[in-house]
């Protein structure tokens, strides 16, 4: 029966899609909020979320969000699901192993790429993808290490991925998780400031070896498009009258400054801390792919946001608030993004 209804409500979905334009290949990222399992992992800090801990996580409420997650990443793609799913704040392979294989997704065959990083509480970065439509020709993590003066505690890696659509053209993709804001915006700038250059070095590696490179940095960046880090550390460009090839370019400053979008609200402040980043290679139409600035959306349908009791307006339907379960879906919106073919 609940199959049965969750089809239902993919269906519905859909035929909401209908019509709207759809890219060759459709990239999502979606941060899914403390995804995870039951156990206890002895190696990391995970036992709030155990049946036992502070927050009661039972078997239940883990295959509730399994299936939720499942039918968010259904709903984004329309009437055929994303080519390539970001994912963070995931805990394993187990966890990726029960999405793609334990869902209503399964039948989209998804494969998995993830590596078990440094990050204290267990949680990751990760990348699906349907190998009918990307092959993966390598990826591997990078892995950040900060220097002392720093300070900063183990953290997660970013997730390298070099693929080729069925044209054989290569995408370069970048899947982030940055430090987070805890313990204060200031105190923490420097981090993500620092995470920013490393990213940077790795695209302008890329550019040196092939100039006309095709590359997407996608991911919850805990910054907003405005911040330091990405226009001083990843040296983001945000207008979009010239495009030149080796920059690139932050398609959520649009979203978030031009069309006043969020994905994430903190004390009824909204904001776009889950980024869309591109090439000017894939802006200029020069080809082989390309997209446009109106290609990259954040995914607002009703179900995955709730009346803020606080503030004006809504804010996303979480899974909890505090110590308290609420049913929901994540604290973050999922943002996706539109490439094409050039014919």
């Amino acid at each position: 029966m609940k199959r049965v209804f969750f089809l239902i409500v993919v269906l519905w979905l859909n035929l909401i899609a209908f019509g709207q334009k759809r890219g060759d290949i459709r990239i999502m990222f979606y941060n899914c909020e403390n995804f995870f399992d039951i156990d206890d992992d002895p190696t990391h800090w995970d036992e709030q979320f155990t049946p036992q801990g502070e927050k009661h996580w039972t078997y239940w409420k883990y295959r509730t969000k399994v299936n939720h997650i499942a039918k968010v990443i259904t709903a984004v793609g329309g009437w055929q699901p994303p080519e390539i799913v970001g994912l963070c704040e995931i805990e394993n392979q187990k966890v990726l192993e029960d999405l793609t294989k334990k869902s209503p997704i399964k039948v989209f065959n998804y494969k998995i790429i993830h590596y078990e990083s440094p990050d204290r509480r267990g949680i990751d970065v990760a990348m699906l993808y349907q190998p009918k439509k990307f092959k993966v020709d390598t990826s591997y993590p990078i892995r950040v290490n900060f220097p002392k003066k720093l300070g900063g505690k183990p953290t997660r890696d970013i997730l390298f991925v070099r693929g080729r659509d069925l044209n054989n053209d290569t995408l370069y993709v970048f899947i982030n998780h940055w430090p987070s804001r805890f313990g204060g915006h200031m105190a923490t700038d420097p981090l993500r400031l620092f995470v920013a250059r490393l990213v940077r070095s790795k695209v302008d590696s890329l550019f040196a070896i092939n100039p006309r490179a095709q590359i997407v940095v996608i991911g919850d960046l805990n910054d907003y498009p405005t911040d330091k880090s990405l226009l001083q550390g990843l040296r983001t460009m945000t207008t979009f009258d010239t495009i030149l090839p080796h920059e690139v370019y932050n398609l959520s400053y649009y979203l978030q400054e031009v069309k006043h979008e969020f994905s994430h609200k903190h004390q009824g402040e909204g904001g776009i801390l889950d980024q869309i980043i591109v090439s000017g290679t894939l802006l200029d139409g020069k080809g082989p792919l390309y997209t446009t600035k109106d290609d990259a959306h954040v995914y607002k349908s009703p179900f995955l946001l709730e009346k803020d009791p606080n503030y004006p307006g809504y804010r996303p339907f979480r899974t909890y608030i505090g110590f308290k379960y609420i049913g929901g879906y994540s604290d973050h919106l999922p943002v996706y993004l539109d490439i094409y073919k050039i014919k």
